[in-house]
């Protein structure tokens, strides 16, 4: 395999070339060209040197996406990439588009491009064939010039990144290659230097430290990728000791000759380096497709149930494993795909080279089968009869019927069958040989996979700790479900009903239960090591003894509120509800809100987060949390009555959500005396008034606000003293005149809802600007603005300034 990646772009037509400046021309001649490069920098420098440049902006103000293509090229898989990138949709409509065939997909795709000047890049493209897959004419455009991909005449670009000249030359006779260069050396000091010492300065770090890195940097040879992985290996070890002999190492492996070989020796040292807890968990990566973006919830529980995650006093497995998981990164061998608000990663993924060497080490330890089982359209080379009898991990990619059609008795001992749907529709009718075939069996994941049915034999893998059935449009679970006793995580969601035998298994930790179509009965308070419910309905947690539950430490209640007190009435009353019973009605619903308050009480030990959904019109019911002293996040979806009368908060409280609620009274005064606050999200419909007030000394350590789709404030009022640590701000109306800007001195990140060219110039024509602009991708779109770092309190004041008058000229201009 090639370490080269070049990049391409579609020629503009030449009418529209006069209308891009000078400067913009010869900025745009640079990046239409074939680019021949090394795929481990290719990121960074479109980071550093094309994405972060305004003028990048300016040239391409309609659409900007970027798609990982890989060696099982999938169209349908790329196209929903970028349809989720370049169309504000809701999750309804993605879930439509995810419905449509793949011509389908090319037809929308095509429509929305049309019209528009537009920058893509197709991330690591492997052949020929593969480029012509994706650039196909769709299937029943006329108009579709030949491409998924239109040439419009209004100046746009398609980049493509491959490892293979060929690749390039083939989807753009006309361009000349452009290969680019390895760093130079000033430049490869400086990128190891931010990886080995952090945040250090220049003078913090020892002489001879900076001596020996410079010698090891010159025997990376330049190569990014190997010097990222170099300073991870050496940032976590500041002697001089332990550096020398990472020097003396690579002195010995880099005997060999060849880019590959650096690299592979660099990622061989990382691997060697990690300490015995971590070497699990990075091999369980080679189960996972090539550039898969992996939910790190879902990888957590996996990485439990394997038991990779060892025991810590006082401390969750799960928190344990989120430890492991940010270590692995910070040595730079897994890449951060999305975080939460609160900088939680929420998915990941692993560079190919990773990848591969995670499993060639995994096949050596004998970690996974010599055959990883995947789609016969993708590979058909691969030879999925052949298995290692010592294999004790599988994972499947797409085709589930093919493998189910194999005999599997060679492979007695397997502990983890993993299933992954790379794209398209596949079912499965009959699971009855995964319990036949795997005795064993410990983690079974058919996430995808359409399911008919789960046979009631499944209660036999006596061994199952990770059950997951999520998206498989599975209705029923059987009775026998029960019977497994060591099952820690069920993860499965949109069941018709959950069935009540949940309370024999009482090992399970995690359970997930999300969507319940029917308010049936649920027994869990005899699961006393439960941590994680998630999806069970208000009826059925009223009725179970919370106490019981003292390990619970995050929860989540969904579904119709007042079914519950409706049916207490019905029948403890045995009265219809009409004006001359009112009274009584209202009275049982004041006892289920103390009863339901209480149950929530009762976790006081261990509860540390909470979310309360109340579906259709339903309401809240009142809560009094002060006695929950380490619950720190609260989700609110659903009506609520005034925040004076129903809801007191807990004083630890640091992350809160409210939306839907429709409130009618400004919030804030209720919220801002929260001490402990740090994130406070609201979102639409959370609050109907037309004006919010922030007082003096409000919210002392809020660091984030985010107000959303609020349709109806004309004004928030902050006075002067208040927020004093607020550091981003996100807001997506103009409309909303903002008072008090000027005040919040620590604010560094701005995002809004950028759609417009004209609020671009705007932006740039602000003479020394301290701030800087970046598009926000993914389908909310918008603009994310950075406050440059290091500044003086004048300069701090001065950037607020030019903020202040570029939103209020936004403002008079209605961007929506």
């Amino acid at each position: 395999m090639g370490l080269s990646q070049a990049l391409i772009s579609r020629r503009p037509s030449e009418r529209h070339r006069e209308g891009i400046p000078k400067s913009d021309e010869q900025f745009l001649k640079g990046i239409s060209n074939i680019l021949h490069s090394f795929s481990n920098s290719l990121n960074a420098l479109l980071e550093e040197q094309v994405i972060a440049r305004a003028r990048y902006l300016k040239c391409f103000p309609d659409y900007l996406a970027w798609a990982y293509v890989s060696q099982d090229c999938r169209p349908r898989d790329v196209y929903m990439q970028i349809i989720k990138q370049i169309c504000s949709s809701t999750k309804e409509q993605v879930e439509m588009a995810e419905k449509l065939q793949e011509h389908e997909l090319g037809d929308f795709l095509h429509g929305h491009l049309k019209d528009n000047r537009y920058l893509i890049v197709l991330d690591d493209v492997w052949s020929p064939a593969d480029w012509s897959c994706l650039a196909k004419k769709s299937s029943n455009d006329p108009d579709c010039l030949g491409s998924v991909f239109p040439d419009g005449g209004k100046g746009s670009r398609i980049l493509l990144t491959t490892r293979y000249k060929e690749v390039a030359s083939h989807a753009d006779v006309r361009s000349i290659p452009h290969e680019m260069r390895l760093l130079s050396k000033k430049k490869s000091w400086d990128l190891f230097r931010r990886k080995a010492f952090l945040d250090m300065d220049a003078e913090s770090y020892l002489p001879d430290l900076k001596e020996l890195g410079e010698k090891m940097v010159d025997k990376c040879n330049d190569l990014p990728l190997a010097i990222v992985l170099l300073g991870g290996l050496l940032s976590k070890n500041m002697s001089h000791i332990e550096w020398k002999k990472v020097h003396d190492n690579m002195s010995a492996y880099l005997a060999k000759e060849g880019q590959i070989a650096r690299v592979m020796t660099m990622l061989n040292l990382s691997y060697i380096d990690l300490p015995s807890y971590l070497k699990p968990c990075f091999l369980h990566l080679s189960l996972f497709p090539e550039d898969y973006v992996i939910s790190t919830r879902k990888l957590l529980l996996l990485w439990i149930s394997e038991g990779f995650v060892l025991q810590q006093d006082r401390q969750s497995m799960k928190d344990t494993a989120e430890i492991y998981l940010n270590e692995l990164i910070n040595r730079n061998l897994i890449q951060v795909v999305r975080t939460s608000v609160n900088a939680r990663v929420m998915e990941c993924r692993v560079h190919d080279f990773i990848q591969e060497l995670a499993i060639e080490k995994a096949k050596e330890h004998n970690f996974i089968g010599t055959n990883i089982v995947v789609d016969p359209h993708l590979f058909p080379s691969s030879s999925p009869s052949l298995f290692s009898s010592k294999s004790r991990r599988q994972s499947i990619y797409s085709d589930f019927e093919r493998y189910a059609s194999i005999e599997h008795y060679s492979t007695p001992y397997l502990r983890s069958l993993l299933y992954f749907n790379l794209g398209g529709i596949f079912r499965i009718s009959q699971l009855d040989f995964i319990t036949k075939c795997f005795k064993v069996l410990r983690v079974q994941d058919l996430e995808g996979l359409g399911i008919e049915n789960v046979p009631s034999i499944i209660g036999e893998l006596i061994h199952l700790r990770y059950l997951g059935l999520r998206h498989t449009g599975l209705k029923m679970l059987p009775l026998s479900i029960g019977n497994l006793r060591n099952l820690q995580t069920l993860d499965i969601n949109n069941l018709k009903r959950v069935p009540d035998v949940i309370w024999k298994i009482t090992n399970m930790r995690y359970l997930y239960i999300e969507e319940q179509e029917e308010d049936d009965p649920l027994k869990i308070d005899t699961v006393q090591n439960l941590q994680i419910l998630s999806g069970i309905t208000f009826n059925q947690w009223i009725r179970n003894n919370s106490s019981k539950l003292t390990c619970l430490e995050k929860l989540k209640i969904e579904g119709i509120c007042e079914l519950v007190v409706v049916m207490q009435v019905m029948y403890l009353g045995r009265a219809p509800r009409t004006k001359e019973t009112l009274p009584y009605f209202l009275k049982w619903r004041r006892v289920e809100e103390v009863e339901f308050s209480n149950s929530i009480a009762k976790l006081h030990s261990s509860l540390k987060s909470l979310y309360l959904k109340a579906s259709d019109e339903s309401s809240i019911p009142s809560l009094a949390m002060s006695s929950c002293p380490h619950l720190c996040k609260l989700d609110i979806k659903g009506r609520m009555q005034k925040l004076t009368e129903t809801f007191k908060f807990p004083r630890n409280l640091s992350q809160l959500t409210l939306e839907v609620c429709r409130l009618e009274c400004d919030p804030m005064p209720i919220l801002e005396k929260l001490p402990n606050l740090l994130t406070l999200r609201l979102r639409a419909r959370s609050y109907l008034g037309k004006e919010m007030h922030i007082s003096a000394d409000g919210f002392p350590r809020l660091q984030i606000l985010q107000l959303l789709r609020f349709k109806e404030l004309v004004w928030l009022n902050i006075l002067k003293g208040a927020m004093p640590w607020l550091m981003q701000l996100e807001f997506d109306n103009f409309k909303t005149e903002i008072f008090g800007l000027n005040e919040l001195l620590n604010l560094v990140e701005v995002k809004i809802p950028f759609s417009s060219l004209l609020a671009m110039i705007l932006f740039h024509k602000i003479e020394d600007s301290f701030w800087g602009l970046t598009r926000i991708a993914g389908a909310e779109g918008g603009m994310h603005i950075c406050r440059q770092k290091g500044l003086t309190l004048a300069s701090s004041k001065q950037a607020l300034e030019q903020l202040a008058d570029f939103l209020e000229q936004c403002s008079r201009l209605n961007f929506v």
